[in-house]
């Protein structure tokens, strides 16, 4: 099954607070509700940052755990079917995918994350708005995650899983990129908004 459109509907399913103003973006590839979605909170991220010192009455921690957001990066190669999470210089993660195939190239360059949603539905843009597969059934094309990194204010390209396994590893989808399940679930929680995207032939 191709990648076509989605529509997010459930906006308990946004995983990021602040909603944004709702409005629709037709996609090639998806149409998403953005105001199901969520927008980040720069404050929040701010919250995030390790102080010099610890907070009044409390020990000082032995270890911190490093925030996603500012410190990692995610580096897709189209030409080897990849995508590899790095903290600094240290890979933590490399996953297989599926990219665009010819005609629907999947877009090349620096970009940023910034949509995450658990699962979004999925509207078929050939059978009209009345077909849509609900987010989480076991037929829905994003399967349960998606992770949008580019559009054009119009266009959406992004991380999704696929119920069609055995396309990941090939050149077969409309320009999204389509990992396994586990993967793009392990990665959705390791990605923040903001977390930039590097595209490579």
């Amino acid at each position: 099954m191709g990648n076509y459109c989605f529509n997010v509907s459930n906006a308990s399913s946004a995983v990021l607070i602040s909603p944004m103003k709702t409005e629709f973006i037709k996609i090639a590839c998806v149409v998403i509700s953005v105001g199901t979605i969520a927008s980040f909170d720069v404050a929040q991220a701010a919250e995030q940052n390790i102080p010099e010192t610890p907070l009044p009455g409390l020990d000082q921690p032995r270890n911190y755990l490093p925030s996603a957001h500012g410190t990692r990066r995610l580096e897709l190669s189209i030409s080897r079917r990849q995508v590899t999470l790095f903290q600094g210089d240290q890979v933590l993660k490399s996953y297989p995918v599926a990219v665009g195939k010819a005609g629907w190239p999947t877009p090349v360059g620096d970009f940023e994350v910034q949509t995450k949603v658990r699962n979004p539905s999925w509207q078929n843009p050939f059978q009209g708005k009345g077909y849509v597969i609900p987010g989480g059934a076991p037929d829905n094309p994003l399967s349960t995650r998606w992770l949008g990194f580019w559009t054009n204010g119009k266009n959406w390209i992004g991380f999704h899983g696929t119920p069609n396994r055995a396309s990941v590893g090939s050149a077969a989808s409309h320009g999204c990129v389509r990992m396994y399940d586990e993967h793009i679930q392990e990665l959705f929680e390791l990605v923040a908004v903001g977390t930039p995207v590097k595209v490579t032939r």
